[in-house]
């Protein structure tokens, strides 16, 4: 998608959608709380700061403070949601959401809000393209990359029912609603396959979802019929909608990630040591420069066209063409 479509009408920003759930479930919730580092704007707070000052925390620029207060808070009853930018929550906080809240297992609902690079203009300090790596490493914590508002409002729900840590990783980059079957449920653990195929596989998360599709409307007009699954459940993980995917033989992931690590490191851990098949890894093979997201994206390839093209690669691959 070109920069000038991002603010197109049907567009939303998922951090709306998850301050508009977390203020409806506050409201029949009293447990519920937020912790923030002087990102109650970023976080779209604002709203459940003016409706409950009181059950609102800003540690100011204070990162392993806040989850820490988070944990102390959860240990007290409470259901914290400790929300800031994902790139310092995750990188100057890593050690209290190892020890405090993965050790622990503590009901801490982390928020990285603006991952990946949609703080494109701000440089690499403000990417978040490492998150997904050093996160996926502690047990206990549930990670979930939502694709939309719908996920990411049912995401929040499942985050409050859910006893126990889990982070949630919310980009503010614009992106439209998924067309789901009536009756659509989401699930820690499960992957969604918005798409059926057999040609090839294409793998994605949050933001990197829609671009998927439209590779797959794109490969269908080659006659590629290429199964799309959006798996915003990076741990737990759906191994058998990853296992049934590598039956193509071909698959591609693509998320707004550093390539090691995250998304497609999970899938292949899976694919090679289980039911190995040809496979590209799509996602930024380092320090992303300075520039809009739009920008960053379209640099990388992590665009409908890079899918294409790599869906043609791995079927070469898997074909020994």
């Amino acid at each position: 998608m070109a920069a000038a479509v991002q603010n197109a009408p049907g567009l939303h920003d998922c951090r709306d959608a998850f301050a508009k759930t977390l203020e409806a479930l506050a409201e029949a919730d009293g447990r519920i709380v937020a912790v923030v580092n002087d990102s109650v704007g970023s976080s779209k707070l604002g709203g459940f700061k003016k409706r409950w000052p009181e059950r609102l925390v800003n540690v100011g620029i204070a990162e392993q403070n806040m989850v820490g207060v988070g944990a102390g808070l959860a240990n007290g009853g409470k259901v914290p949601f400790v929300s800031g930018a994902a790139c310092f929550l995750t990188g100057r906080a890593l050690e209290q959401i190892k020890a405090d809240v993965a050790y622990s297992n503590t009901n801490v609902k982390l928020a990285g809000i603006s991952s990946g690079v949609a703080y494109g203009e701000l440089g690499p300090t403000h990417h978040s393209i490492e998150d997904l790596a050093w996160l996926r490493l502690l047990p206990n914590l549930t990670i979930v990359v939502p694709s939309d508002p719908w996920e990411t409002a049912e995401a929040v729900k499942a985050a409050v029912a859910h006893e126990g840590p889990v982070f949630l990783r919310l980009s503010r980059m614009p992106v439209p609603e998924l067309k789901r079957p009536e009756g659509a449920r989401f699930q820690f653990g499960k992957a969604e396959v918005l798409r059926a195929g057999t040609d090839a596989a294409i793998i994605a998360n949050g933001v990197m979802v829609t671009r998927a599709l439209v590779a797959a409307e794109a490969l269908a007009e080659a006659g590629i019929a290429a199964r799309v699954i959006n798996l915003s459940s990076i741990a737990p993980i759906d191994r058998e909608v990853i296992l049934a995917a590598a039956e193509t033989g071909a698959i591609v992931t693509i998320e707004e990630h550093s390539i090691r690590g995250g998304l497609g490191g999970a899938v292949a851990e899976i694919v090679s040591t289980t039911r190995p098949a040809a496979m590209r890894i799509l996602g930024f093979p380092g320090f992303a420069p300075t520039g809009s997201a739009e920008f960053l994206l379209e640099h990388f390839g992590l665009t409908s066209e890079g899918i294409v093209r790599a869906v043609h690669e791995v079927i070469a691959m898997r074909d020994g063409r």
